[in-house]
């Protein structure tokens, strides 16, 4: 975003935009005229009339305006005149005859200081009438409730009034930084919904032109401006008000550098705040009508009004829930008091008014932490600090480094916080923390960054570096709001009712307790922050090497879903050691459906450790591929797997490739190479070989003793092919499909991947509330249903499926093979992470739905 409203010139950088005089441009867009009458309506200033009233602005200097216009004219604008109040005050007029030989002209009429500034521009033919177009946009707008649809239908209604083709709605942020939250398109126009901009944007004296002046146009960035005569005039004429206000070259070029061929802004004023703005772009030259723009100016204002009161019943509705928060938090602390000891089921209350993205509680010396924090060692450290200042109410702050200079180091994972006392003496503590908030926002760059020299000088180009604006805002949290803090005063309240009624000592129980909930929290965030370092590089390392998109998309999926399979095996073992065989054999399937007999596996049934069961996965899932793109699977050839068992323990493990095409070493080194060769060695401290030999590829490794569990006495391997599907292609193809899903992005996701199966339409619904409402719609031809709902499961909608005879199948983020009931054990179901395949397989198993 850059603001609509820049003048002057000079050396170009951010502050340099604070210090322009955006207000006296001396000149004026060319669309209309302008005249600056004194006292006794005398020309004194004038701009662009020639095209209009055939006589030169200096012509006009010195003359009454009684002899420019008609008597009646004249009567008119007095009347207008009269009527202003309040020095931003603008009368507008439409269809004025101003002389008698030329068309009408709408009339804009203010008094800028001592002179009296009327701007005209001729009418167009097809005016519409204002209060009757803003009267229905307002109705629309009376429909919706929730904020965020207001927003929406906010810039939808602008869209459909003014034509342009990208109005975009941002919400200002405490420190002046922008914020997309909705946004209306011509199809086709790229979204820019969700991106962020610095507060440098918009320089200080542009935000308080926006609260006096709320409508600004740009109607052609190619036009040429035209000066206020006499330019030579020392005191320059105050355009604040002005609705033909110049532009500067500079913004003129940013805007020609993106492509825009007309703006337009509309503010949006809050309890007399700068709340927020639409900012209109087309991509070519547009002049609404001056009703138009009238309305569009009215509209916004009273889109302000409803914006103001649906916020503030947001922020009521709020209050509301968070006592009712408080109010259970103290009944169920009261009940069990241990319960002020475990971070997670405090963070499960408190979260649901506070949002952050961890939390820390200290009571009586036990830490207990949940989600996303510092370590225990970092989070004591906090609790030192906060002690050492008699932190005694709640106190907060965006960065932790301001108090704890070291915090720094572990500001990605909690940059901000939120201190509840809840003992009467600085001890015990309730911390909510907020990660960094360059982890989750996507800023649209630095201005400050791209200052080139054009031929106007230095101007301001659009922002590409994201890097160089993030390092304004590393370290920093999202603020807490001043509804949050006194949300929390309300929850400190509760809690310290609570803790005063605690003993001294807590029982050797429950600090045992207290230790294994603080460890299993450890290992959790371990696991959860491993993995997502894992995918972290698989996303990395695939892009490097992928040729397209489509390939980038295929391989990261295989390998992902080679994770995941991989997972289940574990979760169904409790997360203990898992069988080679089995993971030979889930890996191998998909390539091996009715041909098994290529795959010979020999060696005893080992089980390796987890550590180890994820790495051998990614190999085997790489060799596997390999294999069936380039190997011996690729060309009728046999794959034969065979390991033992040295003296020490040591498990070495064979592949070897025969039968297929001629094999030659790879030119470059892929990362699916990289994990056949260096995975072992590296992660495991085992060794690893491959022979590209012309026969067929010959790969060993060595697994050290430590990583090999044991061997299951009496078991054989088994590559069972997959069942072949009943009704593939027919299930799916143009059906109406229900889809249960509670997670929106996994939705999303999910919605897509069936359309591509074939769907010809996909209701979206996240419990089972909503799903009974489809289904009373009627026209539901299949479902897919997430098994966990969050606080409910889809059972109910299940059973209703199975009573209708409409075919479904679930989907379930759990691996173990108890998470469905008996009664639905036909049903397929799907594990997450899925792909379409997985889906196509699952809805093939289904009977054809009735009526088929």
């Amino acid at each position: 975003m850059n603001y609509q409203d820049t003048g002057g010139s000079g050396a170009v950088d951010l502050t340099n935009c604070d210090r322009e005089p955006i207000h006296i441009p001396g000149s004026i867009q060319p669309f209309g005229f302008l005249l600056a009458l004194n006292g006794d309506w005398v020309v004194e200033r004038a701009a662009n009339t020639q095209p209009f009233l055939d006589i030169e602005p200096r012509g006009l200097i010195g003359m009454s305006a009684a002899t420019t216009f008609l008597p009646q004219a004249i009567t008119l604008l007095r009347e207008r005149l009269s009527a202003l109040r309040g020095e931003d005050a603008v009368e507008r007029m439409f269809s004025v005859r101003l002389i008698a030989d030329k068309p009408k002209f709408d009339v804009a009429l203010h008094l800028s200081g001592r002179s009296i500034v009327i701007e005209c521009e001729p009418a167009k033919g097809d005016e519409i009438e204002v209060s009757s177009m803003v009267r229905g946009m307002v109705a629309r707008l009376g429909a919706t409730e929730q904020v965020s649809a207001i927003l929406r239908e906010g810039a939808r209604q602008l869209r459909m009034l003014t034509g342009f083709d990208r109005v975009k709605v941002y919400r200002f942020d405490p420190d002046g930084s922008g914020e997309v939250v909705a946004e209306a398109l011509e199809p086709g126009v790229d979204s820019f919904l969700g991106l962020h901009f610095p507060a440098s944007d918009i320089p200080q004296q542009a935000r308080a032109l926006y609260v006096r002046n709320f409508f600004r146009i740009i109607a052609d960035v190619s036009d040429t401006p035209c000066p206020v005569e006499p330019v030579e005039r020392a005191e320059p004429l105050d355009l604040s008000m002005s609705l033909f206000r110049a532009v500067s070259p500079i913004h003129i070029e940013y805007l020609r550098n993106m492509g825009v061929g007309a703006s337009l802004s509309v503010s949006i004023v809050v309890d007399g705040k700068f709340w927020g703005l639409f900012a209109c772009h087309h991509y070519s030259p547009r002049l609404p009508s001056f009703a138009e723009r009238s309305a569009a100016e009215l509209f916004g204002q009273m889109f302000s009004l409803l914006l103001g009161n649906a916020l503030r019943k947001e922020a009521g509705e709020y209050e509301d829930r968070a006592r009712k928060i408080s109010d259970r938090l103290l009944a169920a602390a009261a009940q069990d008091a241990a319960r002020l000891n475990d971070a997670e089921w405090i963070g499960d209350i408190v979260l649901d008014a506070i949002p952050a993205d961890g939390v820390g509680v200290v009571i009586d010396g036990s830490v207990s932490m949940s989600g996303l924090t510092p370590t225990q060692d970092e989070f004591e450290r906090i609790v030192r600090e906060l002690k050492r200042r008699e932190v005694g109410q709640i106190f907060t702050t965006q960065r932790i480094a301001e108090i704890l200079p070291d915090a720094a180091e572990f500001a990605h994972k909690a940059a901000g916080m939120l201190a509840i006392p809840v003992s009467r003496r600085p001890r015990d503590y309730v911390v909510l923390f907020r990660a960094e908030q360059l982890r989750s926002v996507r800023w649209a760059g630095n201005q400050a960054k791209n200052i080139e020299y054009g031929p106007n000088g230095p101007r301001l180009t659009p922002r590409q570096s994201f890097e160089e604006w993030s390092n304004l805002v590393r370290g920093e949290a999202k603020r807490f709001e001043e509804a949050e803090i006194r949300v929390a005063e309300a929850l400190r309240t509760s809690l310290l009712e609570v803790v005063l009624r605690l003993t001294e000592a807590a029982s050797e129980e429950r600090r045992r307790a207290g230790e294994q909930q603080k460890l299993l929290i450890a290992e959790l965030n371990h696991r959860v922050r491993n993995i997502l370092a894992l995918i972290r590089a698989l996303i990395g390392q695939t892009n490097r090497e992928a040729a397209s998109v489509r390939d980038f998309v295929g391989t990261l999926d295989s390998r992902v879903q080679s994770l995941a399979r991989a997972h289940d095996q574990l979760t169904a073992e409790q997360w203990g050691p898992g069988r080679l065989k089995e993971l030979i054999s889930t890996e191998a399937s998909a390539y091996l459906s009715g041909a098994e007999q290529r795959l010979v596996v020999e060696g005893p049934d080992v089980t390796i450790t987890p550590s180890a069961f994820t790495v051998m996965a990614l190999v085997v899932h790489e060799l596997v591929t390999n294999a069936a793109k380039y190997g011996a699977l690729s060309d009728g050839g046999t794959v034969t797997v065979g390991w033992s068992l040295d003296a020490d323990r040591n498990l070495a493990i064979r592949w070897e490739e025969s039968g297929g095409p001629a094999v030659t070493a790879p030119t470059r080194r892929g990362f699916g190479t990289t994990i056949i060769h260096d995975s072992i060695p590296h992660e495991l401290g085992g060794a690893a070989s491959v022979e590209y030999r012309t026969a067929g590829l010959l790969a060993q490794f060595t697994l050290p003793g430590r990583h090999v569990a044991g061997v299951v006495e009496g078991s054989e391997a088994r590559i069972e092919s997959k069942a072949a599907p009943r009704n593939e292609g027919s299930v799916i193809e143009g059906r109406h499909v229900l889809l249960v899903e509670d997670s929106a992005l996994i939705a999303l996701d999910a919605e897509d991947k069936l359309r591509e199966l074939g769907a010809a339409d996909v209701t979206l619904a996240s419990t089972n509330a909503a799903a009974a409402a489809a289904l009373d719609d009627g026209g539901i031809e299949l479902a897919m249903l997430d098994f966990n709902l969050g606080k409910e499961n889809s059972l109910p909608t299940a059973t209703r499926l199975k009573n209708a005879a409409i075919p479904f199948v679930f989907a379930s983020g759990y691996g173990g093979d108890d998470t469905i009931p008996a009664e639905f054990a036909d049903i397929p179901v799907i594990l997450k992470p899925y792909a379409s395949q997985q889906i196509a397989e699952a809805l093939a198993q289904l009977p054809p739905p009735p009526g088929d």
